[in-house]
């Protein structure tokens, strides 16, 4: 009968190896996440079009139900004529005062889905 050896120690060198490369892994990756992009110099062209920066629409609703767009008090009627005539990808932000009406928020809801804009952000508070 073969005699099998005693089993009384762990080889922990492999576990090390792995271990040190997911280090430099997660740090590599850590630093890409830290700066945001990536470091490189984009090349010139002398005919080319410039991308224009797309202006935000801020629609306020004060807690008595008076509608702003862009800080200028407007009718819900003139807001969805205004809204109507702006692109569907135009960044369009919501500010509801929290004491205002549900039904107010819902009538600018309405409008912005009818008029199906994409790009949509409500604005709270932390």
């Amino acid at each position: 009968m073969k005699q099998r050896k005693k089993f009384d120690q762990v080889n922990v060198i492999p576990l090390i190896d792995i271990l040190l490369v997911l280090l430099v892994m997660v740090i590599t990756t850590a630093t890409f996440i830290k700066q945001g992009i990536l470091p490189i110099e984009l090349p010139e062209a002398k005919a080319s079009d410039k991308k224009e920066d797309k202006k935000e629409f801020d629609i306020y609703i004060t807690k008595d139900g008076k509608y702003h767009l862009d800080k200028k008090e407007i009718s819900i009627a003139d807001l969805e004529s205004r809204l109507s005539k702006i692109d569907k990808d135009q960044t369009v932000v919501l500010r509801s005062d929290k004491e205002a009406s549900f039904q107010h928020f819902v009538s600018v809801m309405d409008i912005l889905k009818k008029l199906e804009h994409k790009q949509l952000y409500i604005v709270t508070k932390e």
